[in-house]
């Protein structure tokens, strides 16, 4: 019963929660504090204090945290799954409507204009990503990972989940 408990709690301030996290921090406090009585008005502050200064989506981590203090690691699973299930359940429903209609004219319309648009902002990432870079490990070992990575993923096809993972084992060994 707990494990349903946790599910509802997390899952109505999702779908109520326009907006995203920050939105459903009332909405899941009404649910916790309100509701179920799993936590103080007091300790709620105190937990949403702690995970404002963890890195992430404030919502999943006070999911976690709470599921897990209410119903263990599954409880932890449970609200975590709650929390993102329906920007899931909304994806896959709009991303199964794109695919009945891929052959209309106006969805290769608009296709076509978003394309750039994602170009762009890819860019100002990557561009984003490089000065962050350069800013903590040096010019040098930034195109050293750079350039190693091209190297793998282009020429020897190396899958980029294990480029990924050795640009962090090498970060962490030589510049850690």
């Amino acid at each position: 019963m707990i494990y349903v408990q946790i599910f509802l709690a997390f899952f109505i301030p999702g779908i109520l929660g326009y907006g995203g996290g920050p939105a459903s921090i009332p909405l899941v406090e009404n649910e916790v504090v309100d509701h179920y009585g799993w936590l103080t008005t007091n300790e709620f502050s105190e937990m949403l204090a702690m995970g404002n200064a963890l890195p992430g989506p404030i919502a999943t981590k006070m999911a976690g945290y709470i599921g897990y203090e209410q119903g263990g690691i599954l409880g932890a699973i449970v609200g975590v799954f709650a929390t993102v299930a329906p920007s899931l359940i909304l994806m896959i429903a709009l991303l199964g409507l794109l695919m009945k209609y891929k052959e209309s004219p106006r969805v290769k319309r608009m296709t076509t204009y978003i394309r750039p648009v994602i170009a762009v902002l890819l860019g100002i990432m990557t561009y984003d990503f490089f000065f962050s870079a350069y800013e903590g490990a040096g010019i040098w070992q930034t195109l050293f990972i750079g350039v190693v990575s091209f190297f793998l993923m282009e020429r020897l096809k190396v899958h980029p989940a294990y480029v990924i993972a050795g640009a962090l084992v090498y970060g962490g060994l030589v510049l850690g």
